[in-house]
């Protein structure tokens, strides 16, 4: 090639690293996991995946040097899903959560899906990074972009609710 020819970069514009790919073969389903059991829509957790991936490409070289990658792209999901719902209840009356598809019980028990379902968005976003990720509190703050402490207090509370919703279905 001359140097008079255009490079692939310099056509299309900066790319993102080829280790995007390496992430998203490696994050992507976790992600949607802990984005269903979160969001409890299947569909909807999907389209945030994919948005949060797609965002997350486009920023990679920023986006990989972050301490973790994958909550960036976690919380961009969960943000993204937030802000569809509260514009779905807008536009639909009479929507109501439970008219939602049931989430995929193959993630987890049964009875663990349901009493998660119970809990408030914030404290099965904290649950799921928590326990599903096997995430430390520090981590779930930043990737929440919340104090140490709320998430504490968030998961505290979640925690007590899922006992009690587990002793009462079993």
């Amino acid at each position: 090639m001359t140097a008079e020819e255009p490079t692939a970069e310099h056509v299309i514009g900066t790319l993102a690293p080829r280790d995007f790919e390496d992430f998203y073969r490696a994050r992507r389903e976790q992600v949607f996991r802990g984005l269903t059991l979160t969001l409890r829509d299947r569909d909807l957790a999907a389209d945030a995946t994919d948005e949060a991936m797609a965002r997350a490409y486009q920023r990679w070289r920023s986006v990989r040097s972050h301490h973790n990658p994958e909550g960036w792209v976690y919380r961009v999901g969960l943000n993204w899903a937030r802000s569809r719902m509260r514009r779905t209840r807008r536009e639909v009356r009479g929507f109501r959560l439970e008219d939602r598809p049931a989430p995929d019980t193959t993630l987890a028990d049964p009875a663990i899906v349901a009493a998660l379902e119970a809990l408030p968005l914030q404290q099965r976003a904290v649950v799921v990074l928590r326990f599903y990720f096997d995430w430390s509190t520090d981590q779930v703050a930043k990737a929440l972009g919340v104090p140490s402490g709320t998430v504490k207090s968030r998961l505290s509370r979640a925690l007590e609710r899922l006992e009690s919703q587990v002793e009462v279905s079993r």
